[in-house]
């Protein structure tokens, strides 16, 4: 959940929590998200490392943007799938997977420091994300590659997965990440994309459900079910439509909540 501060705020302990966004996903020609406006918003970028999205330019103007407006950068890492932006299931051997995660995260990590700032934590991305929720190989593949570029690197993920589990035999922090944008299931999975009710809109329930899962730590699931939630990081995507204002949203109403908007480093 979020971390409690020293200040008070109305008479209580005040509360931060990070908001996190998936930029830097455009292509070449290809423009994807106002990345410069939800920089503006958010603590905390996952910056896609050219496997599902982004190249060497929007790397670079992605940190930059990033360093200028004091938002950590974390490697968004993900299957090589530019064709698919990274969201179709995909069996890489493990050595393969291993690999290919080092790869990324030396490529970001070379320009994050071109341009002023670091890489701070990893996020996988897409399919990889939601294959490492129960997936133990490809999960444990992904955070020895991580523990092996850099044990310090904190990994981002789903609460009780696979991941987590495997970032903590790797000597890894473990940040759980909660989805204000996407449905649940009853046992605390994201519904899939392929489903209906996988992504949310409206952005007063979405600032609503932000709120309530920064202080309570719940959430209402697809089918009603009112379930408990881990949080210490909360994402906005990037590529939703009406992305910066439901950013925007979720960020006043967590102000007005007396909740701090902050990287969790």
């Amino acid at each position: 959940m979020t971390r409690d501060a020293t200040s008070r705020h109305n008479g209580g302990v005040e509360r931060s929590i990070d908001l996190n966004s998936d930029l830097g996903e455009s292509f070449g020609a290809w423009t994807m998200g106002d990345d410069a406006a939800m920089l503006r918003l958010v603590s905390s970028a996952n910056v896609a490392c050219g496997f599902h999205a982004g190249d060497a330019s929007t790397m670079l103007a992605t940190c930059r943007l990033a360093a200028e407006n004091g938002v950590a950068v974390g490697a968004h890492v993900s299957y090589r799938d530019l064709a698919g932006f990274g969201r179709r299931s995909m069996d890489v051997p493990p050595e393969t997977l291993h690999d290919e995660v080092l790869y990324q995260l030396a490529a970001l990590t070379g320009i994050a420091r071109v341009a002023g700032t670091r890489v701070s934590y990893v996020k996988p991305h897409g399919a990889l994300y939601n294959r490492i929720v129960t997936d133990r190989e490809q999960a444990e593949a992904v955070a020895s590659a991580v523990a092996a570029f850099d044990r310090g690197l904190p990994l981002l993920g789903l609460a009780g997965s696979a991941i987590a589990e495997a970032a903590g035999d790797a000597g890894l922090r473990f940040v759980n990440e909660a989805f204000v944008d996407r449905g649940y299931r009853a046992d605390g999975t994201l519904v899939p994309r392929t489903e209906p009710g996988a992504v949310l809109s409206g952005d007063a329930a979405i600032a609503e459900r932000a709120v309530r899962l920064a202080l309570d730590g719940r959430v209402v699931a697809a089918d009603g079910t009112d379930i408990a939630v881990r949080v210490d990081s909360l994402c906005v995507h990037g590529d939703t439509p009406g992305a910066v204002a439901m950013a925007a949203a979720v960020r006043a109403a967590l102000t007005d909540a007396g909740v701090h908007v902050e990287a969790w480093r």
